[in-house]
């Protein structure tokens, strides 16, 4: 868990993404610096999860490009929303934080015992010592966001993206969290957040995008997260007619 010298910028360019015909990401161009900490907020069904999504490639964009400077993807640790994750599958918090250790040993390689001192660590620093053989099903939910947390720390990956990650989770967690997000950003990586916190992400992310399937803002997040774009958002949103055809626009 070292600061990485490296952090990638990411560059959308006119990229429209959506499921089925439908659009849910329509037409936004923009860049995410390196190194800096950005919060995704918008009203419910904006597009903000399936942004994340394509930045991470789980779905390709229909039209435009995504480009990630120097960096596959297969480097970038995703925090899914954990309403995504299985806690019924019999997996102790020592086995879920060693998944980060994917992309170095493979599906079959052994984990050192170095390995397992990272481990440990990434254990500790979310604040679950102690819980080391416990399974995801026997955890409250905060806990189990602290063990999603310990794998983004053994990842050690210069690009983070986190989808909603203090979503019904209790407020010490939360804080606790939080501190973790800005460490990654005191050491220079690329972090984007999907938040539903609008004070929080206005008060600790420095930078913000507002959607609302379009692009309404893109800035310094007191700047973006003001009374008059989120009105502009949730109208924009409630408008939105996911029957309509794909529209052909040139990057904005």
């Amino acid at each position: 868990m070292t600061a990485r010298l490296f952090a990638p910028r990411i560059a959308l360019s006119n990229v429209t993404l959506g499921y089925e015909g439908h659009p849910a990401v329509h037409h936004l161009s923009g860049e995410i610096a390196a190194g800096s900490m950005t919060a995704v907020v918008g009203p419910n069904g904006s597009g903000k999860s399936t942004l994340l999504k394509g930045i991470v490639g789980l779905i390709k964009p229909i039209h435009g490009r995504i480009e990630i400077e120097g960096l596959g993807r297969s480097a970038i640790s995703y925090l899914p929303q954990q309403a995504n994750i299985d806690r019924t599958f019999p997996i102790s918090v020592e086995e879920t934080a060693s998944l980060g250790l994917w992309s170095a040993c493979g599906t079959f390689g052994g984990v050192s015992k170095e390995q397992r001192a990272v481990v440990a660590r990434a254990i500790s620093a979310v604040g679950l010592e102690g819980f080391e053989e416990r399974t995801l099903d026997t955890l409250s939910g905060g806990q189990v966001q602290r063990v999603l947390f310990a794998r983004v720390l053994v990842q050690d990956s210069p690009l983070i993206l986190l989808d909603e990650p203090f979503n019904a989770i209790d407020a010490n967690t939360a804080a606790d969290l939080m501190n973790l997000i800005e460490r990654w950003h005191q050491e220079q990586r690329t972090v984007v957040a999907v938040m539903h916190d609008l004070e929080l992400a206005r008060e600790r992310f420095p930078n913000a995008l507002l959607l609302a399937r379009e692009k309404i803002a893109w800035g310094q997040a007191c700047e973006v997260i003001t009374p008059a774009n989120l009105l502009k958002a949730r109208a924009m949103s409630e408008c939105w007619d996911d029957a309509a055809p794909w529209c052909e626009r040139e990057a904005v």
